[in-house]
């Protein structure tokens, strides 16, 4: 249990990174979201290889095709969206998507959400609807469309992933396999011209740390905790990340926390406490 806990709780901490990580760039360096992609993959995929071969294994072991297709559309996703969005409330949309991808399954394969987990998901739920309202303080459509559209694929990603046996095998074939999407994608970009042909050396360091670091160690940790939580709880403590973020986002990048993204916030994370902390 303490195993878990601890895997878990690393992993968090990676995934709020990503988040303040990608934004930090965005917003305050010169790269593009397609490059940022490219490098944050590209950085995973080589640490990874190299784990892999240290322990004498062939860095497209594990891992599949359609993984690595879910990897892809959440990380790019997650880049153009992050052009437009706070850190918070990013990863407030992300793991929002990522609950009802991974509840909706849960539902699917009959697990049982009722009393005070049902009243949890309802709450969580609510938060997002109010944080997407119409409205000054709303963010922009099609980054928060693009979000839940990561979200949902990196919900889809995490289920996939509880059955393909060593995490950090499973990971570095994903992220490998995830290249040739990559650079499908940097050829439709350099064709509009959205690519910026001098990519900024501190985004690429962003990058980078993104990929190497909080993507491929972090996945990696939650890949091992995944097998020891059910998929509900999996998809509801991944909701903390917001929390995280939000906490980041203001102490380094000095985002502003506004009404709506609190009380957004609030329901979602007391959603949380409902259908995690009760008895069962």
């Amino acid at each position: 249990m303490a195993r878990t806990a601890l895997l878990t709780t690393l992993a968090m901490l990676a995934f709020a990174g990503n988040s303040l990580l990608c934004r930090l760039a965005l917003r305050d360096t010169g790269i593009d979201a397609a490059s940022f992609t490219a490098i944050r993959l590209a950085s995973g995929a080589l640490i990874l290889a190299a784990l892999l071969m240290l322990r004498g294994k062939r860095p497209t072991a594990g891992g599949s095709w359609p993984m690595a297709a879910m990897l892809f559309a959440y990380a790019v996703c997650f880049s153009f969206a992050y052009r437009d969005l706070t850190a918070a409330t990013g990863a407030l949309l992300l793991f929002g998507a990522v609950q009802l991808t991974m509840m909706g399954y849960g539902l699917a394969t009959g697990e049982r959400v009722a009393g005070l987990r049902l009243v949890g998901l309802l709450l969580a739920l609510g938060g997002l609807v109010w944080l997407l309202l119409p409205g000054l303080a709303a963010p922009p459509l099609l980054a928060a469309a693009l979000m839940l559209g990561a979200g949902a694929a990196w919900g889809v990603y995490s289920l996939l992933g509880k059955g393909a046996g060593d995490p950090t095998a499973a990971t570095g074939g994903n992220f490998l396999r995830s290249l040739p999407f990559t650079a499908v994608l940097l050829l439709f970009a350099g064709t509009t011209g959205s690519v910026d042909r001098s990519v900024d050396h501190l985004g690429a360091l962003y990058a980078v740390l993104s990929g190497a670091v909080t993507s491929g160690l972090g996945y990696v940790l939650w890949y091992a905790a995944l097998p020891m939580l059910r998929a509900t709880s999996a998809a509801t403590v991944q909701l903390s990340v917001p929390a995280i973020a939000a906490l980041g986002g203001v102490m380094l990048l000095a985002e502003p926390i506004t009404a709506r993204l609190l009380v957004a916030s609030v329901a979602v994370l007391g959603g949380i406490a409902l259908t995690i902390y009760r008895k069962d």
